[in-house]
C-alpha cells in the first residue's frame, strides 16, 4: 500500500518514496501556453507541489531526474516533452517570510538568495559574467548587498544564468504574496510592497533574459502596481475555468483514491466534510484534507472525520471578522452556519490593506476558501455558502473561542449586578453578552438555561430543584451567609412582543411559588429573584426582590 504523503511538498520526494500521487503533470502544458502567470489558491490546495513538479520538469541541472515523469500524464504531451529539462530555473518559496519586522523579512529573503546561490555556485566563477556581475552575485551570497542590489537580485541572478547557460530562464515564485500579509499584520506595509515591487517589477518585467514567469500565491494584489506594465501578464483564480483541475482533487480523482485504499464506503462521509470547494464549474476536495483522513482511516476503522484544515491554515482572518463587533456580518455569518446563503459583490483582485473595509471581507473569505460561490448572478455578484463541515467547523470554533473569551470578561460585572439588584445593568449585560453569542443553536429553553449556567458557573449553581411550592430553575448561592442568594426563572418567548409579559410572569412565579421561603434560603443575609425571558439573541429581566 502507497504511503500518504501528507506534508510532502518536494516532487521528487514523493515519486522516490513511491507515494501515492494524484497526476497533476497537464499543469506543465498550462504553463507552456503562459509568458508571466500568476495562480490563486486556497492555503494546502498543492500550489508548492505543482511548482516543485515545474522545478524538476524544466530545470536542465535535473536531467538525472527525468525519470520522475515515466507514466505520468505529461508524457503523451509530445510538444511539452521538448521543453523537458531544457531550461535554467530559478524557484525560491516566500511561505516562510512571516516576520514581525521588515528588517527581518529583508533578511529573510536575502536568506532565500543565498540559498539559491548555494544550489548555483558555478555563476560565481563562470568565465561567461563580467567581473561587475560576479561581484554583484558574491555580496548577495556573503548576504551583504546593498538593498537595491537585493531588490533587483532574481533579475541578477537570471541574466547571469542566461549569460552562462545561453538559454533564456524560467523563474518560478511559490506564495508570493505570503510577505505582504505578514506585512499587513504588523504594521510595515507600504515598505514591503515598495521591495516586492522592485523585486517582482525587475525579474518579470525589465528582464531579457526571462523565458517564463510562474507564480503562486492566495490573492492577487493590484492596486499598489507590483504587476503593472508586465506584458503577457495572466492571473487565473478560483473563480476561472482555466488551470481548475491542476489544484486540489477533483470527484473522479477522489473516489480513485478511496477505491484504492479500500474505503469507498467513505465517500459520503469525505464529501461532506472536504468537498465544497468551486474552482471555475468544477468541484474540488481540499487535498490536504481528503490525504489526511485516509491516512487516520486506514490505520484506526473507527477514526471519524476532524478539521485538518484548521490546524495547517491561518484562521485568525475568520477570528477577526468575528470580533469586528459588527453586528451586520455577524448575523450573516450566522445565517451562513444556518446552511443559508448570501449575495455579496466580489472583487477579485484585492490588497491586504483592503482587508479592513467590510465590503470586501467576503472577497477575501471565498478566495481564501473559506466560502463557496455556487452561483454566478453576472456584475460580479456571487451566490455564497460554507463549502463544507470542515471549514463549517472553523466558523464555529472560532464563534465558541470569541464567546468564551468575551463572556468569561463580562461574566463577574452580571454577578455583581445580580446581586446588586440593578435590574437595568443586568438588562444591559446580559443582552450584550447574548448578542455575541451564536444563535444557531436550538432556540429553546434548556438553551437559555445552559447558557445561564455557563455564565455563572464560578458560583455555586443549583438547577431545577424543589423550593416553596414549586422547582425553581436556577440559584446562585453566596460564598457566605452574609452574601446574596439569586433565584432565576427562566422563561422562552414565542417572539420579541412577548419577552417584557413572559419576564414578568417569570419574576411573579418566585414570589407566586414561595421560593424564597425556602428554609435553606433563610440563612442568608440577602436575596432577589429575577424572571428572564428569552427569544432568539434577545431577553428582557424583571427583578422580583424577596416578600
Amino acid at each position: 500500500m502507497k504511503l500518504i504523503p501528507t506534508g510532502i511538498e518536494n516532487f521528487k520526494t514523493l515519486i522516490d518514496k513511491n507515494a501515492y500521487y494524484i497526476d497533476k503533470t497537464n499543469f506543465i502544458s498550462e504553463v507552456l501556453n503562459e509568458q508571466v502567470v500568476l495562480y490563486t489558491r486556497p492555503r494546502r490546495f498543492g500550489k508548492t507541489l505543482n511548482m516543485s513538479m515545474l522545478y524538476y520538469f524544466f530545470s536542465n541541472k535535473e536531467k538525472e531526474n527525468s525519470y520522475l515523469f515515466e507514466g505520468l500524464n505529461i508524457q503523451h504531451n509530445s510538444e511539452a516533452m521538448k521543453h523537458q529539462n531544457q531550461y535554467p530555473v530559478i524557484f525560491l518559496s516566500l511561505k516562510e517570510m512571516t516576520n514581525l519586522s521588515y528588517e527581518r523579512q529583508l533578511n529573510a529573503f536575502s536568506n532565500i538568495i543565498y540559498e539559491l546561490l548555494e544550489k548555483n555556485l558555478e555563476l560565481l566563477e563562470s568565465d561567461h559574467l563580467t567581473d561587475i556581475t560576479k561581484n554583484k552575485l558574491n555580496s548577495l551570497h556573503s548576504e551583504t548587498a546593498s538593498i537595491e542590489d537585493l531588490s533587483t537580485s532574481l533579475r541578477i541572478i537570471s541574466q547571469a544564468m542566461f549569460a552562462h547557460y545561453h538559454e533564456k530562464v524560467i523563474i518560478l515564485i511559490d506564495e508570493y504574496d505570503v510577505p505582504m500579509q505578514a506585512a499587513y499584520q504588523n504594521d510595515y506595509y507600504d515598505k514591503m510592497v515598495d521591495f516586492l515591487r522592485s523585486v517582482f517589477s525587475s525579474s518579470l518585467k525589465t528582464n531579457d533574459a526571462l523565458e517564463k514567469g510562474i507564480m503562486t500565491g492566495c490573492l492577487r494584489i493590484s492596486k499598489e502596481s507590483i504587476f503593472t506594465g508586465l506584458n503577457n501578464f495572466s492571473s487565473y483564480s478560483i473563480l476561472d475555468n482555466i488551470a481548475n483541475e491542476c489544484f486540489g482533487f477533483t470527484t473522479k480523482e477522489v473516489e480513485q483514491l478511496l477505491s484504492d485504499y479500500q474505503l469507498s464506503q467513505s465517500m459520503n462521509e469525505v464529501r461532506e466534510w472536504y468537498d465544497g470547494y468551486r474552482f471555475g464549474d468544477l468541484e474540488i476536495y481540499n487535498p490536504w484534507s481528503t490525504l489526511s483522513y485516509v491516512k487516520y482511516r486506514i490505520r484506526d476503522v473507527s477514526f471519524r472525520p476532524v478539521s485538518f484544515w484548521a490546524n495547517t491554515s491561518s484562521n485568525s482572518i475568520v477570528m477577526q471578522y468575528i470580533q469586528s463587533g459588527d453586528r451586520r456580518l455577524r448575523n450573516e455569518f450566522e445565517q451562513l452556519m444556518n446552511g443559508q446563503s448570501i449575495i455579496k459583490d466580489i472583487k477579485a483582485e484585492l490588497t491586504y490593506r483592503e482587508m479592513d473595509n467590510i465590503n470586501n471581507i467576503y472577497s477575501f473569505l471565498l478566495l481564501t476558501g473559506y466560502l463557496k460561490a455556487i452561483n454566478d448572478l453576472g456584475d460580479h455578484r456571487y451566490e455564497l455558502v460554507i463549502p463544507n463541515r470542515e471549514v463549517y467547523e472553523i466558523y464555529r470554533q472560532s464563534f465558541m473561542s470569541y464567546f468564551r473569551d468575551y463572556a468569561s470578561a463580562r461574566k463577574n460585572t452580571l454577578y455583581q449586578e445580580l446581586i446588586s439588584g440593578n435590574e437595568a445593568s443586568v438588562n444591559e449585560v446580559l443582552n450584550d453578552i447574548l448578542m455575541r453569542s451564536i444563535s444557531y443553536y436550538d432556540n429553546q429553553e434548556s438553551f437559555y438555561h445552559e447558557f445561564l449556567v455557563g455564565l455563572l458557573n464560578d458560583h455555586e449553581v443549583i438547577s431545577n430543584r424543589e423550593a416553596g411550592d414549586g422547582r425553581f430553575d436556577l440559584c446562585i448561592l453566596p460564598d457566605s451567609i452574609l452574601g446574596t442568594v439569586i433565584i432565576i426563572e427562566c422563561k422562552h418567548s414565542l417572539s420579541d412582543d412577548d419577552l417584557i409579559e413572559d419576564a414578568v410572569d417569570g419574576a411573579k412565579q418566585i414570589a407566586d411559588r414561595n421560593y424564597f421561603g425556602e428554609k435553606r434560603f433563610k440563612k442568608y443575609a440577602h436575596a432577589v429573584g429575577y424572571g428572564i425571558s428569552f427569544n432568539k439573541k434577545q431577553c428582557y429581566v424583571v427583578k422580583m426582590d424577596e416578600q
